[in-house]
């Protein structure tokens, strides 16, 4: 699903977050000391290869919130965005931490004057975060700070599965519509 908000497309699709190459960047919902891991780390870690995560050394640990920028190496971006989502039940307050991942990436993405980036659901895998709720906090966020963009053009929403896509196109259609 595709629509235009502020001049901005937003865009929801199912896929694989590292197989985006018409996306100037990723976000890698990243471990605190971003190093290869399971699921979209994983999938980010393996694609790019091992000078990802070289690169990604010297920069962590990072705090749930934070992001960080780095080349994209073996993977077909420029850039891979890092942000370390809260673990639900266990970071506070985590709508506002995870907010916090969604604005700090969009402020790295506009910093290095990048056109597109992709963002998978962050902290709804391992990190336990409601996915219903996510969605909400993903949504709220992002509404707000589209005026304050220059440089993006695209802000695209890969999911994994079935249910995020659903839930992400349901919140889409929503905006789009009111």
């Amino acid at each position: 699903m595709k629509t235009v908000i502020q001049n901005i497309g937003i865009e929801v699709e199912k896929g694989d977050i590292s197989r985006q190459p018409e996306l100037d960047a990723v976000v890698n919902a990243a471990n605190a000391e971003l190093a290869p891991g399971g699921g979209v780390a994983g999938a980010i870690h393996g694609t790019a290869g091992p000078q990802l995560y070289e690169e990604c050394k010297p920069l962590a640990p990072i705090a749930p919130g934070e992001a960080v920028i780095t080349k994209a190496y073996g993977l077909p971006n420029k850039h891979v965005i890092h942000c370390l989502g809260p673990v639900y039940g266990r970071d506070k307050p985590e709508d506002q931490l995870l907010a916090s991942c969604y604005r700090n990436s969009l402020k790295l993405a506009e910093e290095n004057k990048l056109e597109s980036i992709g963002f998978p659901g962050i902290s709804t895998g391992i990190f336990g975060y409601p996915k219903e709720q996510a969605v909400e906090v993903v949504f709220n966020t992002l509404l707000p700070e589209l005026p304050k963009i220059r440089h993006l053009k695209k802000i695209k929403f890969v999911m994994f599965g079935d249910q995020d896509l659903q839930l992400y196109e349901s919140k889409l259609k929503e905006i789009a519509v009111g």
